[in-house]
């Protein structure tokens, strides 16, 4: 299949500026970043004032070292609102993500929040190869997940044609592709490989679908899967990379041209390899945790935002942009089942709100007909031997499934049925899936 490369009148003119001019660009808008947020955030002026640093004190793009990082708690213990830098009626919608505590990471968008995002996603399907008149199938969810209408508007905005399918219902996927004929489809890549096997059930060769190009995100993957897929499915398989508390889908994406490792669209987010351990941030090149400021951002400026994904930064390419490497794991022990974030310690405590289960519980991930699957694996209290199990099991199903956002198998054993370690601890979670 031909690769549209683009013309450089498709490009804006950051994407070719020299190395000055962008960080020239990058200064003043981090500048203008931390004395926004310093001025309306609560948090960010206390924890500023605590690390005894003013905005005033960034002279340099290294001085942002000086500064202190922002955590995925921060936002949770400022739940809903509370860090947001312009008063809630600018605030033009929200979307959200799974907290570790039932609630919900909030994140909110202003207009020029929402034009800023499009924009950079219509950026990002151009990079994959997308032009205007082309059809986009879009079978990422949609709702408080951003990848949905993420994708959505900025393939809008690229002037794309929009199938705004949204995940699931795998026999229809096959359907509206085949009917409508898209080039480009924006989906996980396990819900890719899903799609495949449904065309193969129907008895239709994958590869000789419409589509062209495959922009796949919202989870990890591999060079190897990418291979897997581009070889089934007769396309280009193009990363895209985002998180919703820096924006969202779009925060870097892969060039069609060079598919080595998505372009960091550094104009509106700045980003530094730290030690997960110590903080301190590591040379050019160095794998480490990613850390992201944003540079644009009016109503949820992030300041030195800890992704926990361990990465390294590579030299830009085919843009004036540095890259990054694939991500290699996480700091922290948080599972992505299907795109979504998951962490023990959600699925501890539905359990101890069930009433009738023992604190013991193991979740235990396996990869199924390539999509990931989970089973919660728990005990019933000893006082409660002579309990309904199914029905137990059927009540943290649904909590799980409504609270956390996956689907789970969940199995209630007897008092003790789950493996101890030596140190008469359950081991947390068993993730059986094939590495490649």
């Amino acid at each position: 299949m031909p690769v549209k490369h683009p013309a450089p009148g498709d490009l804006e003119p950051i994407e070719t500026a020299s190395r000055d001019e962008l960080q020239a660009l990058q200064l003043r808008r981090l500048q203008a970043t931390l004395h926004s947020a310093y001025s309306n955030v609560a948090h960010y002026r206390a924890a500023f004032d605590a690390q005894g640093v003013h905005p005033r004190d960034l002279k340099s793009l290294a001085d942002l070292a000086k500064f202190p990082f922002t955590a995925k708690a921060d936002l949770r213990n400022n739940y809903p609102f509370g860090m947001f830098a312009v008063p809630r009626e600018k605030v033009v919608r929200i979307h959200a993500s799974s907290g570790t505590t039932g609630k919900p990471t909030v994140v909110g968008y202003t207009q020029a929040d929402i034009d800023t995002w499009a924009q950079l996603m219509a950026r990002s399907i151009r990079a994959s190869g997308g032009r205007a008149g082309d059809i986009v199938h879009v079978a990422y969810g949609y709702g408080l997940f951003t990848g949905g209408l993420g994708a959505h508007y900025g393939a809008e905005r690229l002037g794309c044609t929009v199938i705004p399918m949204s995940g699931g219902q795998t026999e229809k996927q096959v359907q509206l592709i085949n009917d409508f004929k898209p080039s480009i489809i924006m989906v996980t890549p396990s819900y890719m490989q899903v799609i495949i096997e449904e065309f193969r059930r129907q008895g239709i060769d994958p590869r000789e679908m419409s589509i062209q190009v495959g922009i796949f995100g919202a989870e990890p993957w591999t060079e190897a899967m990418r291979s897997e897929i581009e070889a089934n499915a007769g396309i280009d398989a193009v990363d895209i990379y985002g998180l919703s508390e820096v924006m969202g889908p779009g925060v870097a994406n892969e060039c069609i041209e060079a598919k080595d490792g998505p372009v960091i669209w550094e104009d509106h987010f700045f980003p530094e390899i730290v030690d997960p351990h110590t903080g301190a941030v590591l040379a050019e090149g160095s794998e480490g945790e990613l850390v992201f400021t944003t540079l644009t951002k009016e109503a949820l400026p992030m300041v030195r935002y800890r992704t926990r994904d361990l990465t390294r930064l590579l030299p830009p390419s085919a843009r004036s942009m540095r890259r990054m490497g694939k991500i290699v794991g996480r700091s922290d022990d948080m599972l992505i089942i299907r795109g979504v974030n998951v962490f023990p310690t959600q699925i501890e405590e539905l359990v101890f709100q069930q009433g009738q289960l023992a604190g013991q519980y193991q979740i235990v991930v396996t990869r199924e007909a390539q999509l990931d699957e989970i089973e919660v694996r728990c005990e019933v209290l000893p006082s409660a031997i002579h309990a309904d199990r199914d029905a137990a099991a059927a009540w943290l199903q649904h909590r799980i499934k409504t609270m956390v956002g996956v689907s789970a198998r969940v199995h209630v054993g007897a008092p003790d049925s789950i493996e101890r370690t030596l140190t008469g601890k359950a081991r947390r979670v068993l993730d059986k899936r094939h590495k490649v």
